[in-house]
């Protein structure tokens, strides 16, 4: 079980240089990003932190994160890409896990997998934010749907499973995508990369807030990662805990974790 919040050391804390953080549901409420998780995250920023969200949004909205939010770069669409803005040279860098030629190809894989869920899950459907995506294909099981049963949300992991394809659930997607990459793997190439940072070497000085299953491999990897009350939503379905849960749900318990860090530095 996760530890709360309270127990993350004042030593530990003060180690800390990276904030990696998911979007929804973590940073959000009620689908809103309200102004205390984006407060948080300035607040973060302007403290000396690198900071940076890693989700399974699209590349559409990447961009504009990329470009305008007071982060150092974001990995999107569960570790495809990795999108950071060059300030010196006015110009985005874009780093994809696999190439154009192969994200075309597995389009085409994944309109199958499109077709047969919407054929076999009732209920289900392609995730408003489709039409912005460049890599995986996004099932929505509540998001503008009525929430379907975890009985579907299943059905639908097995489906894309069915057909090679990895799929992860979030909390109101199931992300498909067809290639071995994952949160995990694209941030440890986003922070060498643009930071020289070896996160095998460093990985205390990381700290990941999520919520889903989705970030599982981020909360087995770091043994700093703290969960917003949400996550225990999920009981036992998570394949790896947290290390700490805040008290507060969604943007609150953000918003909880950034202060602490703050604090410890002050």
């Amino acid at each position: 079980m996760p530890r709360a919040l309270t127990e993350f050391a004042l030593e530990a804390r003060r180690k800390v240089t990276v904030v990696l953080t998911d979007i929804d549901d973590t940073l959000t409420e009620e689908g809103r990003l309200p102004a205390r998780a984006y407060a948080a995250l300035e607040s973060l920023k302007q403290a000396g932190f690198i900071v940076a969200p890693v989700t399974g949004r699209p590349a559409g909205w990447c961009d504009l994160i990329a470009r305008q939010w007071p982060a150092d770069g974001v990995v999107g669409e569960n570790g495809a890409f990795y999108f950071r803005h060059d300030d010196s040279n006015r110009r985005l860098v874009r780093h994809y896990a696999k190439s154009a030629m192969e994200r075309q190809a597995d389009v085409l894989r994944l309109q199958q997998i499109r077709e047969a869920v919407l054929r076999e899950v009732p209920g289900a459907a392609v995730a408003a934010d489709q039409a912005y995506r460049e890599a995986d294909l996004a099932i929505d099981f509540c998001e503008d749907v009525p929430a379907l049963p975890k009985a579907d949300v299943l059905r639908i992991v097995d489906i894309f499973q069915r057909h090679g394809a990895t799929a992860k659930i979030s909390s109101i997607h199931v992300n498909g995508w067809f290639g071995g990459y994952d949160k995990l793997s694209t941030s440890r190439l986003f922070l060498d990369r643009c930071f020289g940072i070896d996160i095998d070497n460093d990985r205390e000085s990381i700290v990941f807030v999520g919520d889903s299953p989705n970030d599982a491999p981020m909360f087995g990897f770091f043994p700093n990662s703290v969960g917003v009350a949400n996550v225990l939503d999920f009981g036992d379905e998570l394949p790896a805990s947290p290390a700490f849960v805040t008290a507060g749900r969604g943007a609150d318990g953000f918003a909880e974790v950034a202060s602490a860090l703050i604090a410890a530095k002050g």
